[in-house]
């Protein structure tokens, strides 16, 4: 594990947290985030869907930004949540979920959209006529999910909450950092941040994406590698302990 050197690419706040836990497994860590999030401004539309939350049988909060201006969004609409079933993909966005008193579940083994599906929690809360499930989201991502569930006959409405942006770097500062603090991994959490990565990169990317790369879902796998990625090691989940497994198992390239 100590032989590990990675570049983590979360928002900052998101890359603290992870770096700690990395540290305390052996693991170095350097932060350069390439998602800052932004939060929309509420309108009209996205107050009528909290207003309506009743009609949904399940509301599904894919990240901590989303559960955090979800539930703003619902504390300034009304006096208290409807109580129907909550879902996240993973145990730290439902935790922000409960800590609000919300009948919260997520997947126990996996933080992925595959995991969530496979819930006996979720399949009961959608069996009925008609389902309609909300997906509280930043704008863009988890479309396997929503394709997944229009297929089983569910109505799925999004509410946008934030857009992730790309800060602002000076030239060649990725591969920069990666020479000047010997990093041997590139982490991303999402195909958002992949797609940051690259951008960033530039005309370095040929040289960045000789490091191995560690991606939280095959579907970012399978982008990754298109890109031209030549190490790829789908972690099957965007969570500390999902990363920590795939740093053990996968062995350390040779300088």
């Amino acid at each position: 594990m100590t032989g590990w050197r990675v570049l983590l690419t979360r928002p900052a706040e998101e890359s603290a947290a992870l770096a700690s836990e990395l540290a305390s497994a052996g693991v170095f860590s350097s932060s350069l985030p390439l998602l800052a999030i932004q939060p929309l401004a509420v309108t009209c539309a996205q107050r009528a869907v909290i207003t309506a939350l009743d009609r949904y049988c399940a509301v599904i909060v894919v990240s901590k930004p989303a559960a955090r201006l979800g539930l703003a969004l619902v504390s300034q609409c009304g006096p208290q949540a409807p109580a129907q079933k909550w879902f996240s993909v993973g145990a730290a966005t439902a935790q922000i979920l409960a800590d609000y008193g919300l009948d919260v579940s997520y997947p126990q083994c996996g933080d992925d959209s595959e995991a969530l599906l496979a819930m006996p929690a979720f399949t009961q809360s959608v069996a009925c006529d008609q389902p309609k499930v909300l997906i509280m989201r930043g704008e863009g991502g988890r479309e396997m999910l929503a394709d997944r569930l229009r297929s089983l006959g569910a109505q799925v409405d999004y509410l946008e909450l934030y857009r992730r942006e790309l800060p602002s770097y000076p030239p060649h500062t990725l591969c920069q950092r990666v020479k000047v603090e010997r990093l041997n991994a590139l982490v991303v959490s999402s195909g958002q941040g992949l797609e940051h990565l690259r951008q960033l990169a530039g005309d370095d990317w040929p040289h960045l994406a000789a490091l191995t790369l560690f991606v939280p879902s095959p579907r970012v796998a399978d982008m990754a590698r298109s890109a031209g990625a030549q190490h790829v090691v789908d972690c099957r989940g965007a969570s500390a302990a999902a990363l920590l497994a795939a740093l053990r198992e996968y062995p350390v390239p040779a300088l």
